[in-house]
């Protein structure tokens, strides 16, 4: 569906979109746009914190307590997976079941362009997702601009010691702006019609990590360098700060990319929204000049 033919489904004028992680870099996006259309939206999070023009709801995927009131009223999702879980669907799939229960009739999941259907982590809730809901949509977002420039572990490496640290070696990635993927989120979550497939969703060009490097380094005036380090010191430097087994996994998606897993293009961005995906480099310009709607001036 184009973006010049797609309406927002008049059926759904009533319900709400719940939104899962509405605080997160791309659920509080997904919240802004709905909202700003017009659209009833439930924010849902582990605080129920306050969103402008939504109503913030609590929800925990590990409390089963908190789905009721987060799904009453909803016949929308948007799906954002626990974080730091190797296995979410042991909790995403007894959600989605009662989601279904509960009249909720579309669902938009936020996946990896890494992950397949029926891959490891989120890649079991996408191989399910299509017997659960007639509507639906899975996106499959290549590796997001703001790890460099939000509060990923690059962007703090940047920050205090100048470095990004990687197993990619030199492949290259498409990275993509979040605000590009929240764009293809809010059509696949109103059109008339669900996209009823995976979308594979990337910025405009492949750079390799030492290509981001230089960019940062060429906006802001800093130096930035790229260290590569092997799957296993990779690995190990993440498993410092999250389970052995979702570090091995990150590890090896870095691994796949200097393999080239990631090194493509794709036109979803423009196919859905009518306009072209951000560059690295405008990107970081906005970054820091502080137009970047979620950064703080310490950013860069």
């Amino acid at each position: 569906m184009s973006a010049t033919t797609a309406m927002t489904d008049p059926a759904s004028a009533s319900a709400a979109v719940l939104v899962l992680g509405a605080t997160g870099t791309t659920g509080s996006r997904v919240v802004s746009r709905l909202t700003v259309r017009g659209h009833r939206v439930k924010a849902a999070g582990r605080r129920a914190t306050p969103v402008e023009g939504a109503e913030a709801v609590r929800f925990d995927w590990h409390d089963p307590a908190t789905y009721e009131g987060a799904l009453d009223g909803a016949d929308r999702v948007y799906l954002v997976a626990p974080l730091d879980s190797a296995t979410p669907a042991d909790v995403m799939l007894p959600f989605l079941e009662r989601a279904r229960a509960s009249g909720v009739r579309r669902a938009v999941l936020l996946s990896s362009s890494a992950i397949p259907a029926g891959g490891p982590a989120v890649g079991q809730v996408h191989q399910a997702l299509p017997g659960l809901f007639d509507e639906w949509a899975v996106l499959r977002p290549s590796w997001f601009m703001q790890n460099f420039t939000g509060d990923h572990m690059h962007a703090r490496s940047i920050r205090a010691e100048g470095v990004i640290l990687t197993a990619a070696g030199e492949g290259r990635v498409a990275f993509v702006d979040a605000d590009d993927i929240a764009a293809v989120a809010v059509h696949a979550l109103t059109d008339v019609r669900a996209p009823g497939t995976d979308l594979v969703i990337t910025g405009p060009e492949a750079l390799s990590h030492t290509e981001v490097a230089a960019v940062l380094a060429e906006v802001t005036g800093r130096a930035v360098a790229h260290r590569p380090l092997s799957y296993e010191e990779m690995r190990d430097h993440l498993a410092a700060s999250m389970p052995l087994e979702y570090a091995a996994m990150l590890a090896g998606m870095d691994r796949a990319n200097a393999r080239g897993a990631e090194d493509r293009t794709t036109d979803t961005v423009r196919r859905l929204t009518g306009r072209e995906p951000r560059s690295f480099r405008d990107h970081v310009l906005a970054a820091a000049g502080g137009t970047e709607p979620t950064l703080s001036a310490r950013v860069l």
